[in-house]
């Protein structure tokens, strides 16, 4: 008699195969879940692999347009960005993948979802609050946190010892020295060597970027539209697309032959520990940068100032801490999706040897930019006369607390 029916995340890895065969051997029937965000896998290849070590079933999703219409261009929208560096590359894919396996589990009468993070990171917590969100009812287990499993597996030489005595294929190619995890926004490098902060990450680590010195010796040029501020349309000298999926991977070769989009930070992680990550996002760094700039010319600055302050910041943090379904993040998404209504127009950019640069931006949704305000040549429409009174006005205070000062005997000039 079966224990319970377990919807477990799959990957194919060592990890979470082990997990597969440890559950199975638990008394648990288990249905594997993996989605397609992107990464590069061999489908066929972990769908056989699963059912060979007992799997009920293997469901393999195409996610794709889901994540990137829902989630990515709402990051563009938003700005979206975590500690001033990092773009939420492996954050943005959470919610698409608990959210789905959820349906899965669903679908196939499980009551209990599974996953393979570790005790340490930020994507148990992303993972499971999404699924509490989607199906309060199920239950969750999470075996790098239970003391049995733990106990059984110390180490990666355990893990090949159980693979080995269950018939649990695993590759032949060597480790590298670093975890990976990719998606269609970006890849993600971290422990092993590079745990060691001040360790240089090899120029073989980076997988979504050539090396910005072997870059071509030309800029590349190309045009972004948006609308509502989501990227609608890219231009190249080869030509243009509009579909979401084929436009978002369009600007992530861009990126990636030009070398734009490496980082490499230490980030708080959600759980308290400081993290070292590099990170390869290409697309979404130059869609970023054209989507500010476009922002520049037709945002109001009042509306700016308050979707800068605060929605980018919290959405940001909801992605990051893994509250993506929660009521703070749909309220902060309708203010997001209000401050866009005006972003409308094309940026012309430029790619050249890791760098991304704005060659010229145009909108029509706007009146707020007027080249004959702005101009220094003519007095039309603004007069520089009546800057004299703002002026005053605005030191009022200013004056008041340099008196102060001077009574105090702490004059500003010295």
């Amino acid at each position: 008699m079966s224990k319970g029916r377990v919807c477990l995340a799959y990957s194919g890895g060592l990890d979470t195969s082990t997990i597969l065969k440890w559950l199975i051997l638990e008394g648990y029937t288990v249905v594997c879940f993996l989605a397609n965000v992107g990464q590069e896998e061999d489908w066929a290849e972990v769908e056989k692999k699963a059912l060979a070590l007992g799997a009920e079933r293997m469901v393999i999703e195409d996610l794709q347009r889901e994540f990137v219409e829902e989630i990515v261009f709402r990051a563009v929208q938003c700005n979206a960005i975590y500690e001033d560096r990092y773009l939420l590359g492996t954050s943005l894919a959470r919610p698409i993948i608990a959210r789905a396996q959820v349906r899965v589990a669903e679908q196939y009468n499980c009551d209990i979802l599974s996953h393979g993070c570790t005790g340490k990171g930020n994507d148990q917590v992303r993972f499971e609050l999404a699924f509490k969100a989607c199906n309060p009812k199920m239950k969750v287990i999470a075996p790098w946190r239970m003391p049995e499993f733990i106990e059984k597996f110390q180490g990666r030489a355990d893990l090949l010892k159980f693979a080995a005595e269950n018939n649990i294929p695993v590759s032949s190619s060597p480790k590298a020295p670093w975890s990976m995890d990719d998606n269609l926004v970006h890849c993600s490098y971290e422990a092993g060597v590079l745990e060691d902060p001040d360790h240089s990450p090899p120029k073989e680590l980076w997988t979504r970027t050539v090396d910005p010195t072997d870059a071509p010796d030309v800029p590349y040029n190309f045009t972004i539209h948006f609308e509502k501020g989501i990227p609608s349309k890219v231009v190249t000298p080869e030509g243009e697309v509009t579909d979401s999926v084929a436009l978002f991977k369009l600007l992530n070769k861009i990126g990636h032959d030009n070398g734009v989009g490496r980082i490499d930070i230490v980030e708080n992680r959600f759980i308290g520990l400081k993290s070292r990550g590099c990170y390869d996002t290409p697309g979404l760094t130059i869609a970023r940068l054209a989507h500010l700039d476009l922002e520049g010319l037709v945002m109001d600055a009042k509306v700016r100032k308050l979707r800068d302050q605060f929605v980018t910041i919290e959405w940001s943090h909801c992605l990051y801490n893994g509250m993506y379904f929660s009521p703070e993040r749909e309220f902060l998404e309708n203010s997001l999706v209000y401050s866009q209504e005006n972003v409308t127009g094309e940026v012309r950019m430029s790619v050249y040897k890791g760098a991304a640069y704005v060659l010229g931006r145009k909108s029509d949704a706007s009146n707020l930019y007027s080249q004959e305000d702005a101009s220094m040549d003519s007095l039309e429409g603004f007069s520089p006369m009546d800057t004299s009174g703002f002026i005053a006005i605005q030191a009022i205070r200013l004056e008041k607390y340099g008196l102060q000062k001077i009574k105090d005997g702490k004059p500003l000039t010295k």
